[in-house]
């Protein structure tokens, strides 16, 4: 499942991580040598034994904006800042390391298999010490519930994805409470997602109803299971901390407390150098300059599965809703030039992403992009009666005027201001409008309040479990697909690839989603994260995770 970040300080667990870097720095220093924006296999977290850190101590972090609501399965909790107060107190079902190579995460399942494939069948098997935060055990009836919530059956439950579980006959008792068998009434390629990467198990008592989905978790979690708990929220200092869950059946915690801090995105290096917090993401090649002169603080770099990108809104009676016209304008877009002017001085050789589902450096990727062609931009607009009148085209007394919607973030203005300058070669008109974080997806991009709007994607291991849920089209299930752009025919393709069970096969039809979603004039991919994290020196098992899941009981300070 992809989750959203309104800022180009993109979210891996735990840390906003600068996606890009400002274009107008004061000098022209060059890239860190071999500094590149693919996926890699390996990370940068200064990884030390728990020997060697201290016991006890806070964690200082930052977020943009208190969780809107903190169940991540509804489409108002499907975000970064969400997700990184989650990870440290929800169970997963798989952990992975830098190459994003999966294995079970013990502490919640002792197995996790596929046992059947006609049908297709899924075996959990739970710890038998797994318990939630009151005390009580996980069972199978928390799998059937959750499983039930997503299956999209019942539209009352506002769900952010499916997650396959569209695709789900049945859910089982095992061979005790302890083991849930799902079996599913059609294949299901990301089967490994559905409790994994960006989507937590609940408990059954939040999923059970639409009441208890939808409004049980406005205020916090009622039930949690990982090695810290929610300690306290305190809304008026917009402040949330992470304490030791005295419940945790696993590893005990290094540290102590997290704290989580709301920080607009300009006090956030600030804060690192007052020793306000301990970590930030850097947006900027002068930001990257200031952390490396600040005493006490390291550089850790590894690209994450995140990146920056445009969303059209072609809703009806939109100013886009005309396929044609969005195609033009996404054409009449440099996003080399983007990268170039963005992203120079942070990696050696930036380029555009050019694929909306796979990263660069990730199996299955491939360039399927439109290509960058103003002249035939024009002569397309031209041919769909978008006449020039002065400056500005009009057709039948409308002006081609479009809002481009985002964060209150310089990056992204600078970005915004260069996409204006290309459209208007075109007669396109682009006005910047620029958002605060709290509720701006709840309030502005989910209901379609914009003509073209810019956020960030942050992934996980599983590209295909997305593809419903951004690019599939249901007029009466809208998950993640903004713009409400769509054809039966790019659901018959997602259809298809979600089904195959062989990988090569699988990519092969991701690729042609992905070429199809160009032609859609869907959305624009900009470019993808180089990771670049600023940490404080003595913090050890944290940094900059490229594609690593986190253990968050060997986080802490070296001694």
């Amino acid at each position: 499942m992809r989750i959203r970040s309104w800022t180009t300080r993109l979210a891996i667990p735990l840390v906003t991580v600068g996606l890009i870097a400002a274009g107008c720095s004061s000098d022209e220093e060059a890239a860190p040598e071999g500094a590149v924006a693919a996926l890699g296999t390996t990370n940068d977290i200064n990884p030390k034994d728990v020997s060697e850190l201290r016991d006890g101590g806070n964690l200082r972090l930052a977020i943009g904006a208190l969780p809107q609501n903190w169940n991540a399965l509804h489409n108002d909790g499907n975000d970064a800042d969400t997700g990184a107060l989650l990870r440290p107190v929800m169970p997963r079902a798989f952990k992975t390391n830098a190459a994003a190579e999966l294995s079970v995460n013990t502490n919640y399942f002792t197995d996790v298999a596929l046992t059947g494939t006609e049908p297709q069948q899924v075996t959990y098997t739970i710890n038998p010490k797994a318990i939630w935060s009151d005390g009580t055990p996980i069972t199978w009836e928390d799998i059937k519930s959750q499983a039930n919530a997503l299956s999209g059956a019942d539209k009352s439950f506002l769900i952010a994805n499916n997650t396959g579980f569209d695709r789900v006959e049945k859910v089982e008792r095992g061979v005790d409470d302890r083991q849930a068998v799902i079996t599913f009434k059609k294949h299901y390629a990301d089967w490994r997602g559905q409790f994994a990467g960006n989507t937590f198990l609940y408990p059954k008592s939040v999923t059970a109803t639409p009441e208890a989905f939808n409004k049980s978790q406005l205020d916090g979690l009622t039930l949690s299971s990982g090695p810290f708990i929610i300690q306290s929220v305190d809304r008026a200092q917009g402040r949330v901390v992470l304490g030791r869950n005295p419940k945790w059946w696993g590893d005990t915690p290094k540290l102590d407390t997290f704290t989580f801090s709301v920080l607009d995105s300009a006090a956030l290096l600030p804060a690192l150098q007052n020793n306000e917090i301990d970590a930030v993401g850097l947006a900027s090649r002068d930001e990257l300059k200031t952390a490396r002169n600040t005493n006490g603080i390291a550089i850790r770099r590894a690209p994450g599965n995140s990146w920056s990108h445009l969303t059209f809104n072609g809703a009806p009676g939109s100013i886009l809703a005309d396929q044609g016209v969005r195609v033009a304008i996404s054409k009449a877009i440099d996003r080399q030039g983007i990268a170039s002017a963005i992203q120079n001085g942070l990696v050696e050789n930036p380029k555009p992403l050019n694929n909306h589902i796979f990263l660069q450096g990730q199996d299955g990727y491939q360039d399927n992009s439109l290509g960058f062609d103003p002249a035939a931009a024009a002569k397309e607009l031209d041919a769909l009666g978008w006449k020039l009148n002065g400056e500005v085209r009009e057709k039948d007394g409308r002006k081609l005027e479009i809002r481009d919607i985002m964060y209150n973030q310089d990056v992204w203005v600078q970005m915004a201001q260069i996409i204006q300058q290309n459209l208007a070669q075109i007669g396109v008109k682009l006005t910047i409008e620029t958002k605060s974080g709290t509720g701006f997806f709840t309030d502005v991009i989910a209901p379609g309040n914009f003509d073209v709007g810019q956020w960030t994607w942050v992934g996980d291991p599983f590209p295909l479990g997305s593809l419903i849920q951004i690019y599939g089209y249901n007029p009466n299930d809208l998950q993640g697909n903004y713009g409400r752009i769509g054809s039966p025919e790019l659901n018959d393709l997602i259809e298809r690839t979600i089904s195959e069970l062989d990988p090569k096969k699988a990519i092969e039809l991701a690729n042609q989603i992905d070429r199809k979603v160009f032609e859609e004039g869907h959305s624009l991919p900009l470019m993808q994260s180089p990771g670049n994290v600023a940490v404080r020196a003595n913090l050890a098992n944290y940094g900059a995770a490229g594609l690593a899941s986190y253990d968050y009981t060997k986080i802490g300070f070296l001694k």
